[in-house]
């Protein structure tokens, strides 16, 4: 099987913004939990989410003297839902991290991202009960906490997407990450696990449960690497004739699919930008063949340029794209 290895290079941080951008996409955003929570089922619409400041800040407890610096962490998308399940109405913070490459430190990274965003949620409590001043009756426990017994916490579930063809050999918890421990002691540590959607850990029919273009641009990465496969999966898909700038931006820079968007162009043919590759790749090939063939014998025999072009019987399209290389 030919394997077809791509080197992508991010000096700029192309590959955050353009996945960033994509990400929030309400109904892409929607997607990627569904089809990671609920199989595909679409339980949480696009129309029920509501953007939120990416920023996570947190002044630790003890006072304004003894806080120290606040810790502020920058999210890539997070945003707040109301979705019904089981006749029953459920409130989420639902954040996703999009990963072009390994982060093998992302259980801690994750924690840190939603430690901070329960903290917030802490604070917001207590300033909204000294605001409104309702410590009337509370328990000398509760003034002291700030943080009524009756207050509750909203779920925040973090997602990983990571936009590369490679198997995610990164831990995926916080208890892979330490190393000859005492079982006893792993047990009293509290486990952090990762969230993760990695395209080369889909199966193919599982492709099916997403209901947008993540279809689509999960699987073109899965085969990125592999010219044969890559062919089958988008001869077998009519929907890679119609993708969007958005889609094509995410590929071009996550796994250098080349796939070429005109300007003011907005649905991409895939399939026949990757045909008119071939085509050209097929050329230049051919092209640097006749190159290397036609300086031999001006190398060797002393031939001119157009001693050696008609020699090879070489057409006038061709001399066109030789002589300047000459």
């Amino acid at each position: 099987m030919r394997k077809h290895i791509i080197k992508v290079v991010d000096p700029l941080g192309v590959k955050d913004t353009v996945t960033t951008k994509y990400m929030r996409q309400n109904e892409i955003f929607a997607d990627a939990f569904n089809y990671f929570i609920y199989g595909g089922e679409p339980v949480i619409h696009p129309e029920s989410l509501k953007e939120l400041d990416t920023r996570e800040i947190d002044v630790p407890y003890g006072g304004e003297k003894g806080a120290g610096q606040p810790v502020q962490k920058t999210r890539d998308v997070i945003k707040s839902v109301i979705a019904m399940m089981d006749k029953s109405t459920a409130y989420l913070l639902l954040a996703i991290e999009n990963q072009s490459n390994i982060h093998y430190a992302m259980p801690i990274k994750n924690m840190v991202y939603d430690a901070l965003q329960y903290a917030k949620q802490v604070e917001e409590a207590i300033a909204s009960h000294r605001s409104s001043g309702d410590y009337k009756g509370a328990s000398s426990d509760e003034y002291l906490s700030g943080f009524m017994k009756e207050d509750h916490l909203l779920p925040v579930v973090t997602l990983v997407v990571y936009f590369d063809s490679k198997e995610w050999d990164g831990p995926l918890s916080i208890h892979e990450m330490f190393s000859g421990q005492d079982a006893r002691v792993l047990a009293l540590v509290p486990d952090y696990k990762v969230n993760l959607i990695a395209p080369a850990a889909i199966e193919d029919e599982d492709f099916g449960k997403f209901q947008s273009s993540l279809k689509e641009v999960l699987s073109f990465i899965k085969y990125a690497r592999d010219k044969d496969e890559l062919k089958r999966v988008l001869d077998a898909d009519e929907s890679f004739r119609h993708l969007g700038r958005a889609e094509v931006d995410v590929l071009n820079a996550c796994v250098g699919a080349k796939i070429a968007v005109k300007q003011g162009e907005e649905a991409i043919d895939v399939c026949l930008a990757i045909e008119q590759m071939k085509e050209e790749a097929a050329q230049e090939t051919r092209i640097s063949t006749l190159l290397k063939a036609v300086k031999n014998l001006m190398d060797n025999l002393g031939w001119t340029s157009e001693q050696a072009l008609n020699a090879l019987g070489v057409s006038e399209a061709d001399r066109k794209n030789i002589l300047p290389l000459i």
